[in-house]
């Protein structure tokens, strides 16, 4: 759960690093970071908090250069704290190195302690690093090469942007493809991003999609595209996640609208699980193209029943049990005037834990609806993911040890259905049998063999009744 954005060759590469990332903000919150390069020396900024709490126009100003690579992170592997945050700055025999990551290694665990074995002093607990040590360990005598052979020993996800101190910007895609990396040019610069709506704010032409296991290498004389070792290649499996939850509409993801998508999952979850009902609302701001799908299936009208607060993040602060049931009503506010006395539909992406659908359902009683319907634009989440999403334990997810009719009685609803797992292909477009996505969240079918201390982590989260 991170985003990456790079732009070789432009003026105010800084600046439009800094734009880039403030529309891949969604992607993580935690930390936000900046390296530019210039005439040979590469500079970094990072800090915790939001883009636009981390950069201002004095700090812009002491990033010159016509290159420069941004990250925001939401963490997975390694905690949340300053020294987690990308992009990383590295020296070695090399040179300086620059790389911003979004994915998960699975065997990162392994291949550190491997290294630390053989002398390695790791600055981070981040994955990442184990890139780096990788490539410093390397015998190729170019970045090119060290890279591809730091990259034939790591499993899992990853999307990554490096920046050498010549100036070199190097993108990269897993064999699998399990994160998005896009290509857009803005004028006579080159442009990389974790998603397309990046694009659209800076005014850059979206070019294509990398295609899974392909590095790009950008540098004054253009663009060129190499490939992982052969023996790294693999059937791609795109996270089907980034339709349903954490892409944002506007952007295209494996070539298709993430806005299309998440309507069409909605038409199908009408198709699937009808009721009657007065209106259709949605728990913003993901929910909202599947209700509207849904309500444009079924017919039933569509009101904006939940307000959403935009001035709450992911990081708000519960300290006591005394004010801890407001978590949920900082976020979210009813419109009594569409809910009451009403039979409600109430559309939302995932329920993970059940907690906040349960305070929802309560919240749209109190606010006088008369029947409250789940429904689910997904299939319920029985499995963690290891591959960058930051989904719970098996054990902390609530449809890995409890039925459907268990869940609708915990939340509370009237009644609860989700979307199927082939209804969810469908509307994404996937291949028969969903192939070309990884679905595991909702299948346990892991697409890439994990690590030891993702089996750990499997294996010690049982689920018990």
């Amino acid at each position: 759960m991170c985003g990456v954005f790079g732009i070789h060759g432009h003026d105010e590469a800084s600046n439009i690093g800094y734009l880039g990332m403030h529309a891949l903000q969604h992607r993580g919150q935690e930390s936000a970071g900046l390296v530019a390069v210039d005439e040979g020396k590469l500079r970094r900024h990072v800090a915790m908090g939001l883009v636009s709490d981390a950069f201002d126009r004095d700090v812009l100003a002491r990033l010159p250069g016509r290159t420069a690579i941004g990250h925001v992170r939401y963490s997975t592997a390694g905690s949340s704290e300053l020294r987690n945050a990308q992009p990383f700055l590295f020296e070695y025999a090399g040179g300086a190195i620059s790389i911003a990551h979004n994915g998960n290694l699975v065997n990162a665990q392994e291949l550190r302690a491997e290294l630390e074995a053989q002398g390695s002093i790791f600055q981070t607990s981040s994955d990442t690093e184990v890139i780096v040590h990788l490539m410093a360990k390397a015998k190729e005598p170019d970045v090119l090469g060290r890279l591809q052979a730091a990259l034939r020993r790591v499993r899992g996800a990853y999307s990554l942007i490096l920046l050498t101190n010549d100036e070199k910007m190097i993108g990269v895609r897993d064999p699998n493809g399990f994160r998005p990396l896009v290509i857009g040019r803005l004028k006579d610069a080159y442009v990389l991003s974790s998603e397309t709506s990046s694009f659209d704010l800076v005014e850059a032409e979206f070019i294509r999609e990398m295609d899974p296991g392909e590095i790009v290498v950008i540098e004054k004389g253009g663009m060129t595209s190499h490939r992982l070792p052969p023996e790294s290649v693999t059937k791609p499996t795109c996270c089907v996640f980034e339709h349903v939850y954490f892409a944002r509409p506007d952007s295209l993801v494996n070539g298709k609208s993430v806005y299309r998508a998440r309507e069409k999952m909605g038409m199908r979850l009408a198709q699937e699980h009808p009721v009657e009902a007065d209106v259709v609302i949605a728990v913003p701001d993901s929910g909202v193209p599947a209700a509207i799908g849904y309500s444009r299936e079924s017919g039933i009208p569509f009101e904006m029943g939940l307000i959403r607060s935009h001035y709450v993040g992911r990081t708000f602060i519960e300290p006591q049990d005394s004010i801890r049931h407001f978590g949920v009503r900082l976020k979210l506010s009813p419109v009594r005037s569409i809910v009451d006395g009403k039979r409600i539909v109430v559309v939302d992406d995932s329920l993970v834990r059940g907690t906040t659908s349960r305070k929802i359902v309560k919240m749209l009683r109190n606010a006088g609806a008369r029947e409250v319907h789940m429904r689910i634009s997904a299939p319920p989440t029985t499995h963690p993911c290891f591959y960058g999403i930051d989904t719970p334990t098996r054990s902390e997810l609530v449809a890995a040890s409890h039925s459907i009719e268990e869940i609708g009685r915990y939340v509370t609803s009237d009644s609860l259905a989700y979307l199927s797992h082939a209804g969810m292909m469908t509307a994404v477009g996937a291949a028969t049998g969903g192939e070309g996505y990884c679905s595991a969240c909702f299948t346990g079918e892991y697409p890439v063999a994990l690590g030891e201390g993702s089996l750990v982590q499997l294996r010690t989260s049982r689920v018990a009744r």
